[in-house]
């Protein structure tokens, strides 16, 4: 009997692991799949192929030859540093710009006494829903000096000598393209902080009113260390956006990012690399190389994340 009573358990653990796994299978399969096809397999050839050379005889494995060639030739190394540099600042001035707009956003919204938070919430976070070309479009309009409103703008409040083709200038052109980046970018630090402010217990500010802090003291040392891992991903987020950046660059100032390269970046560099343009022949083989690199900036930088911030932040949070 006891054995039957055994065979029979062992026989129901089968079953419901089988189940579960059909479970796991049937509302799982699917995304893995597409993720798979349209993710994952795309990354792994694109890496793979960077290792091979396209020529008219056909294709041959030509292992870091590719490699050497973007960082070794100057015809291809002082674009590919000039793009990745360009991309640095890119993301410095969100990091530098964005993130501590978005997190003093994040602490006033939370505010208990301010009024209209909704709709305040909502006009911030707007532009982030619209298309990144019209963003691109509306903004070349405003910031034209033939026929844009902001010379206008400035002469109001005396400030016309100010007013410079930003857009045109070598010099200003990728600051003015990342503060319009940061305009429409701001409300998704600004969401992410304030959503991690609301979750913080009503407990801890209560006990730090009744100790006489104020508002600003309550966040600074009460909630801004709460919101630190929060951060810290809204920081990776921003990392990892900046590197796969084009679209604005691409819609401003075309595939050559001018002036004279001025505004290039990694992405507009693949996009010229890869299906070619008026100043050269596409290359796809220097094109997966060139994305391979961004991979690889982008992974060393979630390293450094993981190993060195993350751990502090855990450390911290004990």
């Amino acid at each position: 009997m006891a054995e039957d009573r055994q065979a029979g358990a062992a026989d129901v653990v089968g079953t419901s692991r089988l189940g579960f796994f059909a479970l796991l299978t049937f509302f799982l399969g699917p995304a893995v799949v597409i993720y798979t096809a349209f993710s994952v397999w795309p990354l792994i050839s694109t890496i793979l192929y960077s290792f091979y050379h396209a020529g008219p005889n056909g294709t041959a494995f030509v292992g870091l030859a590719n490699f050497a060639t973007l960082l070794g030739d100057p015809g291809w190394s002082r674009p590919f540093w000039n793009a990745l540099g360009n991309n640095i600042i890119f993301f410095a001035i969100h990091m530098a710009v964005q993130n501590p707009i978005g997190i003093a956003l994040a602490a006033l919204l939370s505010l208990p006494k301010l009024t209209g938070r909704a709709a305040y919430r909502t006009l911030i976070f707007m532009p982030t829903m619209l298309s990144v070309v019209i963003i691109g479009f509306v903004w070349q309009l405003i910031l034209s000096p033939l026929w844009g409103i902001g010379e206008g703008f400035l002469a109001f409040f005396g400030l016309k000598s100010w007013f410079q083709p930003w857009l045109g200038q070598e010099g200003t052109a990728l600051v003015t393209l990342s503060l319009i980046s940061v305009w429409q970018f701001v409300g998704i630090p600004m969401i992410l902080v304030y959503a991690a402010l609301l979750a913080i217990p009503q407990d801890l500010t209560d006990a730090a009113t009744a100790d006489g802090l104020n508002q600003f003291q309550i966040f600074l040392w009460v909630k801004l260390p709460l919101v630190a891992p929060t951060i810290g991903l809204v920081s990776v987020l921003t990392f990892v956006n900046n590197f796969n950046a084009f679209d604005l660059i691409y819609a401003v100032k075309g595939a050559l990012a001018g002036p004279n390269f001025s505004t290039d970046i990694m992405g507009t560099l693949f996009y010229r690399t890869f299906f070619g343009n008026q100043l050269q022949v596409g290359d796809p083989a220097m094109g997966a190389t060139v994305a391979t690199m961004t991979f690889l900036v982008i992974l060393a930088g979630l390293m450094v994340y993981l190993f060195v911030v993350q751990r502090r932040l855990q450390r911290h949070s004990f």
